[in-house]
């Protein structure tokens, strides 16, 4: 559940833009799901259920910015429904309100905060391919058909961005942590059982950025960023935790209006 959330964590992606009041900005977002082996997709059951979470490749994201009075600039995320392998985000929006608290010629220090409001479904309990395959070796836990299981993936947090700038190049390093409010609601049938399990998990992720990008010209700006995100996991009731972080590649396109 981490591990999805903080792949779709919407990161300020460089400093906070000088827009003026009113002007607008807008961006498409898209970064790269490490696939996970199949020792990390056996999460059920305390890491003894296979569950299918390589579905989407990619996270992607349109947002717009608006310039506000005082030099703040709010941001707007939206994730399209689209399906990919089975798994659709519904209703997955973001929000950000940041500005600039120090400024030079070529330096400077944004502060921001965001949140994050939706969910993503899917067939991960019990994956299609699966389904009333009779084989007990394929289909141990008895899947009668696909199932639509719920990831909510909502969180709020803050972020310190510095950035750099040389003539029409940016770079750009920042460290921020996020307050997750993550559920799965399972919908399941296995053998005669529907399963309505729910699990919850609250906590926080650390993260940190680098990245760059370039005017292309007065209104386009292309730019790519690392994100890393810090994971603790314990494979096993009785196994000791140990680290699987998620770093992931983002490419940014955005135009200026």
């Amino acid at each position: 559940m981490n591990y999805f959330a903080a792949a779709t964590l919407m990161t300020a992606f460089g400093e906070t833009p000088a827009l003026a009041p009113w002007r607008w900005s807008a961006a498409l977002d898209l970064g790269h799901i490490p696939r996970l082996s199949e020792a990390q997709q056996r999460v059920g059951f305390n890491g003894l259920k296979f569950e299918d979470l390589n579905k989407s490749p990619v996270f992607g994201r349109m947002r717009l910015m608006m310039g506000l009075p005082g030099a703040w600039v709010a941001e707007l995320g939206y994730t399209p429904p689209l399906s990919i392998h089975g798994a659709q985000p519904r209703d997955l929006f973001a929000i950000a309100i940041g500005r600039r608290v120090f400024e030079s010629d070529t330096f400077t220090l944004s502060m921001r905060a965001f949140g994050q409001h939706g969910q993503t479904r899917g067939d991960i309990t019990c994956p299609a391919r699966l389904a009333d395959v009779l084989d007990s070796q394929q289909n141990p836990y008895g899947c009668r058909a696909p199932s639509d299981d719920t990831l909510a993936l909502n969180y709020y947090g803050a972020e310190l961005t510095s950035g750099w700038t040389a003539g029409s190049w940016h770079a750009h390093a920042g460290a921020g942590a996020a307050r997750t409010e993550l559920t799965v609601q399972v919908d399941a049938f296995t053998f005669s059982f529907h399963d309505r399990s729910r699990l919850v998990a609250r906590g926080v992720l650390p993260f940190a950025t680098v990245g760059a990008s370039r005017d292309v010209d007065q209104h386009w700006n292309l730019g790519a960023e690392v994100l890393y995100v810090p994971l603790r996991v314990r494979r096993g009731r009785d196994a000791e935790r140990e680290s699987d972080p998620l770093t992931s590649l983002r490419l940014q396109l955005s135009y200026r209006f």
